[in-house]
């Protein structure tokens, strides 16, 4: 059924392929090879020289159906297609549900096949209304009947694995007392074996099965009682912090962290090491390994580990190779690892899906009349004269990030675009009234009630209906991140002519005070190069289309994007003293890593963006690539770069969009160093008298000393 191959043609580049059909770019000669971009790789599929009949047309199944026969269709030999319309499928590697255990309980002659069809954990009616649950029998459904497992054999080791499939990074012991009483007074039926998990499993399908349980009727497991397992949240899913799993979940001070992910768990792992963040190898990298990292960070067990930069590609230096966990790591810095890293690149940066937590957080949200499930006027169950109420958000001061927070709670992904007005998507009519009003977000919230907003004192002067806020989301979104070293390598001050300097007036590149300067003064320019590079997963495009660009007469050139990137000199307590801004009038792929195909280009009001795998370069010789200086008085300050400071344009990662240098200035020459990108630790320490204000390699110091800050 599945007949694809990967074509060897001139249009095709060869290398690390990857199948995603997310967008055909072109079909050549009506019959010819498929193109496809998937991720920074096109991929062509040649249709399969298939001769014979064609059985199948108008196919139409439910889901339900155990065999593709099952399903609606014409009936079998009735169809007009040409061979040209054959379809295909591609499979996707997450496990079928269900868990084969692996059975130690062999006669020699065959093993046991023995598997369950689903595991749950069932709260007792006093926690039933508990978010997160945690706490329950366990039970497995085997011939369409849930049955508890008896206790004789349990350890915490099998609690441990239980607790990592919900989410949960450790378990503890239970009151044992209500659960005897409980056992007394209900019927109970045993599944017929045990288990035997080591602790470092993943799941109960790496568990091994234990020994047969004699059923017989209610004196089956006399001398136990049917298991229960107490799970502990991490803290970020803890009712309270006193009850959270303190050490899982480093709040002060995290030494990994997950970037790049759609959703809540899920992200490229990157450790931080003397005070810079890195990625991780993919080499060896696997389940036990990403399990470590999902506990560490408060989540369960792995759900998979993934390799190949699947979740975007990071920057600066990879940190640890061929990583080797046992499973009871308490962080991934803990594993064994390769500390040299040559040969690996960004391109196999290491990422982990973890299993997290039921929080019920899809339950209080909906998306209302929009023409696929990622988009629609956004729709929250709030509380009104004390009945739940499904009800609109106000848009005002809607934008990007409150967007993002509502597509992570549904399980959507990022967010596409930001709508404040929804008057095009039909709604439910009896949900038109404002119950949401003020929202400001910080982007790192799991639900909209987590962000700031009004509470019950609703403040919304356009009102819902037309005006209700609206969101689109997508699976994949754009990322990008400048470099840092080409900036710290291009820098340099210039002194120019005021008369020269009049189109970058007009477009408000120098400082106040060139409006009162003469034609014959000169400013000066602290210039540079960037280079900003788009790793993620899909191409970065100005969210204005091509009729509402802004034509400005005095450069002759289109504004994509009025505000692109900021740039800011800071005294070092973060005063702003100089400030500069560069607009988008031309996006576009100056270079691309080998293989990839430039897309975008400006020339004759082409169209603008940056590929996937390439970057744009804003050359340090062009209009307001700079930072006017002229009014600066020498000292030490820190160079700040932001790109796209105001998330008009939606991404997987914006802490990656800030770089920082250190700058020192004697009125005649200008320094860069120490540029970086995103956040860097930052401690302040004191040592017999030596007050260290800052921990980045160069430290400023009350007497001369010198400290070198090692995590691990």
């Amino acid at each position: 059924f599945l007949d694809l191959e990967i074509c060897r043609l001139k249009s095709c580049s060869l290398g690390k392929l990857d199948f995603c059909f997310h967008r055909v770019l072109r079909m050549e000669n009506g019959e010819g090879p498929l193109t496809f971009m998937c991720g920074h790789q096109r991929i062509c599929l040649c249709p399969p020289l298939f001769v014979g009949r064609i059985w199948l047309d108008n196919v139409h199944c439910s889901g339900l159906e155990r065999t593709l026969a099952q399903c609606e269709s014409n009936g079998f030999g009735v169809s007009d297609c040409k061979h040209s319309e054959d379809v295909g499928v591609v499979c996707s590697q997450r496990r079928i549900p269900g868990f084969k255990f692996i059975s130690t309980l062999t006669n020699n002659v065959e093993s046991l096949n023995v598997q369950v069809e689903d595991v749950r954990i069932r709260a007792i009616s006093s926690q039933r209304k508990r978010v997160p649950m945690t706490e329950g029998y366990l039970e497995v459904k085997d011939g369409g009947k849930w049955r508890q497992i008896c206790d004789l054999e349990w350890t915490e080791m099998n609690s441990r694995v239980i607790c990592g499939m919900y989410g949960f990074p450790g378990e503890k012991r239970y009151n044992t007392k209500v659960y005897k009483l409980l056992a007394k007074r209900r019927k109970k039926n045993y599944w017929g074996f045990g288990v035997n998990c080591t602790g470092n499993e993943a799941s109960l399908h790496g568990c091994k099965l234990g020994h047969k349980v004699e059923l017989r009727g209610n004196a089956t497991c006399e001398k136990g009682l049917p298991v229960v397992v107490n799970c502990v949240p991490g803290r970020a899913f803890a009712p309270s912090h006193a009850q959270g799993f303190s050490k899982a979940y480093r709040v002060e001070q995290p030494l990994v962290r997950l970037r790049g992910g759609a959703n809540i768990g899920e992200g490229r792992v990157e450790v931080l090491k003397n005070g810079e963040w890195g990625t991780v190898c993919d080499d060896s990298w696997n389940l036990k390994a990403a399990t470590v990292v999902c506990r560490e960070l408060g989540f369960g067990s792995a759900k998979e580990a993934l390799a190949g930069g699947k979740l975007g590609q990071g920057m600066g230096p990879v940190h640890m190779n061929e990583v080797k966990c046992s499973g009871f790591e308490k962080s991934l810095t803990e594993c064994y690892f390769n500390r040299d890293a040559l040969g690996c690149s960004h391109e196999e940066d290491a990422a982990v899906r973890c299993n997290v937590p039921a929080m019920d957080f899809q339950n209080r949200l909906r998306l209302s009349g929009g023409r696929n499930p990622f988009e629609g006027r956004v729709e929250v169950l709030a509380e009104k004269n004390g009945s739940l109420v499904w009800g609109t958000v106000c848009s005002d001061s809607w934008g990007t990030i409150e967007a993002s927070v509502v597509c992570r709670q549904l399980g959507l992904g990022f967010a596409n675009n930001a709508f404040q007005e929804t008057w095009y998507w039909p709604g439910d009519m009896s949900a038109d009234d404002v119950v949401m009003s003020g929202v400001r977000c910080s982007g790192t919230e799991m639900t909209l009630a987590q962000c700031l907003h009004h509470g019950k004192h609703l403040d919304c002067p356009r009102g819902g209906g037309r005006f209700a806020a609206g969101v689109s989301c997508s699976e994949t979104a754009p990322d990008l991140v400048l470099n840092a070293q080409v900036v710290e390598h291009t820098t340099y001050l210039e002194d120019r002519p005021m008369y020269i300097l009049q189109c970058a007036n007009e477009e408000h590149c120098l400082s106040s005070s060139a409006a009162t300067a003469t034609s014959s003064s000169y400013r000066r320019l602290l210039r540079f190069s960037s280079q900003i590079h788009n790793n993620g997963l899909t191409d970065f495009r100005p969210r204005a289309a091509h009729h509402s660009w802004i034509w400005h007469e005095c450069h002759r050139h289109y504004h994509s994007m009025e505000v692109f990137t900021h740039y800011d000199l800071l005294s070092l307590n973060g005063t702003k003293v100089a400030e500069g801004h560069k607009a988008s009038f031309c996006l576009e792929d100056t270079q691309c890593e080998q293989g990839i195909e430039k897309r975008y280009e400006c020339a004759n009001f082409g169209q603008q963006g940056i590929t996937v795998g390439c970057w744009d370069t804003y050359r340090h010789d062009i209009d307001c690539q700079w930072i006017d200086v002229t009014d600066v008085v020498p000292g030490d300050y820190i160079f700040q770069v932001v790109i796209n400071p105001n998330y008009e344009v939606a991404e997987s990662d914006y802490t990656n969009n800030i770089m920082k240098c250190r700058c020192r200035y004697d009125g005649h020459r200008i320094w860069m160093y120490n540029c970086y990108i995103g956040e860097r630790l930052e401690i302040t320490v004191e040592i017999t008298g030596y007050n260290i204000i800052e921990c980045d390699g160069h430290l400023s110091c009350s007497k001369p000393f010198c400290l070198w800050m090692t995590t691990f």
